[in-house]
This record gives structure tokens, C-alpha cells and sequence, in this order.
């Protein structure tokens, strides 16, 4: 096991120098995740980066003796290093030097399991490798010779950067296909309403999945157990259901390399009718967290706009309608509904009196735990206020509805058997008259056609 030594460095009068203990207590838990045993830690607040260490060079020496006498093997650095600096840190220092971003890219690729979520890694770690190159291959450059190599030749390094760049290439078109797949597996799964569980990593979003649907979710107390999205069917009562995504968690300094992984994340997020914030009520940052989560999904959605239009700009003029149509599209997380949902009320010596204060800034906020009512002393019953707030949603999404419709109108009547949930049908005298569940927007639209439409 790896013995690491973390250091932190925010600069004065910052936001991060005044939680910088709570930022390392972080860093200790992704350390953790990532296999490493924290054997010691220390704070340097700067006025600004140093271009060679980060910090200053006394700073450096220290340390070393430091490190030695804790029996380091690596030191975890919490902010971004350059390249520069990173291969001056581990020459005066005689050891592994990880920042913040490498950790992350590392707990990603061990735990990433489905086939999208390995390339978005990967993509993510070529482009994090490809400035440090020189960190990684200095004793290779140099000119190659033989026969078929003579000539100007190129250095083992420009050799590693094309192959990177070709790979990062590729890497990207695989997803771009993915991403399609995707997309068209949603398209045909708008069977039933959908919501997307968004939130700080280790919110408790795997265990009230877990505690709405019954089934087996993997879920382990640990930043970043889960960096894959997984849906599940839950029955919310009355016979409706929804279809619950959970998506990978967001932190803190998210690597804008590992944007591109939030990808799928935000694709469903866009996708889904509703959003379920969910919030550790129990963490003493937990306002900060919510400030992250949004203010990343904004980053995400800037990031798939730009992407959207740099695509547009590429297209040839065949498309050019196709073209106006898409930047017509308008990405909406931010403005989907949202549920804020708190979490972990288990852990909360007063549940009540905190969701009266937090209520007074999200009114229609929820408390859950994934843990039985039994366990704590609480007005709501574990997940089952939100259970019933999922129901309503479907109800308001996907009301009741009795339509009549000609027998003549074979395209309507197919139409309504496919985008609605048929409960009942029976045909008198020409007209079919159908009991459905269906959508609210297929139902505004039927009403705009003239169809008779009567709710209940």
C-alpha cells in the first residue's frame, strides 16, 4: 500500500484557505479510495504559485525531512501542478508526486466498469498525459536511427505526442457513436417518466436508489464508489412508476479533463422530467456542496454547447437545416424542475428543526435516509416522501385520461398505442374510447387537433 503525504497550498484570503482542513480531509478520503494510507499532512497558505515548486523552495526541504521521518512513499498535492513543477517536486523530493487531478483520473479508471465509462477515462487521461510528456519520457528523446528512420528524423518524444494525439482522436469518434447509441435507446424507452439523481459524490445517491427500488446497487461509504450511471424502475404507488437514473458524483477542483466524463451524467440529466438534488444534510459543508454541483453542471452544459456548435459549424451544407434546428435546442438542466432531496437524516441530532430551516430556502425540500424509520426519530419515514413526491410528478406528468377516438383514425389510434400506456379500451358505434395514461404534452397536443379529451 502506498504511503502518501498530503499537502495543501491555497493562496490568502481565498474561499479554499479558509476551508483548506476540510479540503485535505477530502483529499485523505480520495486517498482512500485510491488504495493509499495518509501517514501525514501539512498546510502552506502562498500569495501565489511559485513557477518551479508551487510552494517555496525552503518549504520543499522541510518537507522532504518530513516525509522521510513519516515513511512516505508519495505526496498528494491538492491543487493542479504544471508539468514543470511536477518534475521539480519529484526530483527535490525523491519520491511520487500526485496532484488532485491524477488522483481522480485514478480512482476513475480503477472503478469504472461499463464500456463508455472506461473510453471517457481514458480519453480524459491521454489528454492529462499529453503536456507532461516530457515528465514521463525525457531519457528517450533523442534522434532514432536505421534504416528506413534516416533523415531528419524525430525524437522519441514527438513520436509518443502524434501517437497520443491520434489515440485521443479516435477515442473521441468511439464516443461520439456511444453517445448516439444513447440517445436511441432513450428515445425508445419514453414508456415512463424519468428522474435523475444529480449530487456531491458520496451523497447517499446508490443507497436511495437502493432503498426506492428493492434491488441489488452497489454502494460503499467511499468518494467515487460508483462513476457509472445505472437505472432503475421504481414503483412509486397507484400504478405509476418511474424509471431513477443514478449519475457518477460531483466534487470539488472537478479536473476539466473529466468533464467529458460528466457527459453522460448530463445527458441524462437533460433527459430526464425531473432532477433529485440529493444533499449529505449531515456534512457541515453541505451548502458549499450544492454551490459546486450546480455550478458544474453549468460548466458541463457551456462545455456541450460550445461542442454543439463547434460540430454545427463543421457541417456541410446539406445539413445546414439540421444545423438550424440544433441551435434552436436549448439545453435545459438548469432550468428543469428540481427536488432538493437531504439526505442522511439518520445522522442529524434534530431532523425536524433542520428541514423547517432548510425549507426556509428550498420550500419543497425533502428529508430521506436510506436507513429503516426505526433506526432515528424523524416526521418522515425514511424514502417514502419522496416516494410520494414521485408519484405525483408521474400523476402530473402522465395523467388519466379518456379519449375517443373515430375508428376511421387508424394513424391516431397507433400513435396513442405507442407514446401512451393504454388501460382500457372498448368500441361502440364507430368510435374507439380509450383509458390511457399520457403524456401532458401528447395530451395538449391532442386537445390542439380538436380530439375529444376528458381527464380521470
Amino acid at each position: 500500500m502506498e504511503k502518501a503525504f498530503l499537502v495543501g497550498a491555497p493562496r490568502k484570503g481565498s474561499d479554499d484557505a479558509l476551508h483548506v482542513d476540510e479540503h485535505l480531509e477530502e483529499l485523505e478520503r480520495l486517498a482512500d479510495t485510491a488504495g493509499a494510507q495518509v501517514v501525514g499532512r501539512t498546510i502552506q497558505r502562498i500569495e501565489a504559485p511559485t513557477p518551479n515548486f508551487y510552494i517555496g523552495q525552503g518549504k520543499v526541504e522541510s518537507l522532504k525531512g518530513e516525509m522521510t521521518a513519516a515513511g512516505a512513499t508519495l505526496m498528494l498535492f491538492d491543487e493542479s501542478l504544471t508539468p514543470v513543477q511536477g518534475v521539480k517536486l519529484e526530483k527535490s523530493l525523491g519520491l511520487r508526486v500526485m496532484d488532485r487531478t491524477e488522483v481522480i483520473l485514478d480512482i476513475f479508471a480503477t472503478r469504472a466498469r461499463s464500456h463508455e465509462a472506461r473510453l471517457q477515462v481514458e480519453l480524459a487521461q491521454l489528454e492529462y498525459l499529453l503536456p507532461r510528456l516530457t515528465r514521463m519520457w525525457t531519457h528517450l528523446s533523442r534522434i532514432r536511427g536505421g534504416i528506413g528512420l534516416r533523415g531528419p528524423g524525430e525524437t522519441q518524444l514527438e513520436t509518443d505526442r502524434r501517437v497520443i494525439r491520434h489515440k485521443i482522436s479516435q477515442l473521441k469518434k468511439r464516443l461520439k457513436d456511444v453517445a448516439e447509441h444513447r440517445a436511441n435507446q432513450r428515445q425508445g424507452r419514453r414508456d415512463m417518466p424519468t428522474a435523475a439523481l444529480v449530487g456531491y459524490t458520496n451523497a447517499g445517491k446508490s443507497s436511495l436508489l437502493k432503498a426506492l427500488s428493492g434491488q441489488d446497487v452497489f454502494v460503499e461509504d467511499r468518494l467515487f464508489a460508483t462513476v457509472d450511471t445505472l437505472a432503475r424502475e421504481v414503483d412509486v404507488g397507484e400504478g405509476y412508476r418511474y424509471r431513477v437514473t443514478d449519475t457518477v458524483g460531483f466534487i470539488r477542483k472537478l479536473p476539466h479533463h473529466l468533464v467529458a466524463s460528466f457527459r453522460a451524467t448530463l445527458e441524462e440529466a437533460e433527459d430526464a422530467d425531473l432532477l433529485l438534488h440529493v444533499i449529505d444534510a449531515a456534512h457541515p459543508g453541505w451548502e458549499e456542496q450544492v454551490e459546486v454541483v450546480e455550478k458544474e453542471m453549468r460548466n458541463a452544459e457551456f462545455g456541450m454547447r460550445k461542442e454543439m456548435r463547434n460540430a454545427e459549424f463543421g457541417m456541410r451544407n446539406e445539413m445546414r437545416n439540421a444545423e438550424f434546428g440544433m441551435r434552436n435546442v436549448k439545453v435545459g438542466v438548469e432550468r428543469k424542475r428540481t427536488i432538493y432531496v437531504f439526505n442522511k437524516a439518520d445522522l442529524l441530532p434534530d431532523p425536524d428543526a433542520f428541514l423547517t430551516l432548510v425549507r426556509e430556502r428550498y420550500p419543497h425540500a425533502l428529508l430521506t435516509s436510506s436507513i429503516p424509520h426505526s433506526a432515528f426519530r424523524i416526521s418522515t419515514s425514511g424514502v417514502e416522501d419522496l416516494r410520494r413526491a414521485l408519484r405525483t410528478s408521474a400523476q402530473a406528468l402522465r395523467p388519466v385520461a379518456e379519449i375517443r377516438v373515430p375508428i376511421s383514425d387508424g394513424k391516431l389510434l397507433a400513435t396513442l398505442h405507442r407514446d401512451a400506456e393504454i388501460l382500457h379500451q372498448e368500441q361502440r358505434n364507430g368510435v374507439v374510447t380509450l383509458r390511457a395514461r399520457i403524456e401532458a404534452r401528447l395530451l395538449g397536443r391532442l386537445r390542439q387537433e380538436g380530439v375529444e379529451v376528458v381527464l380521470g
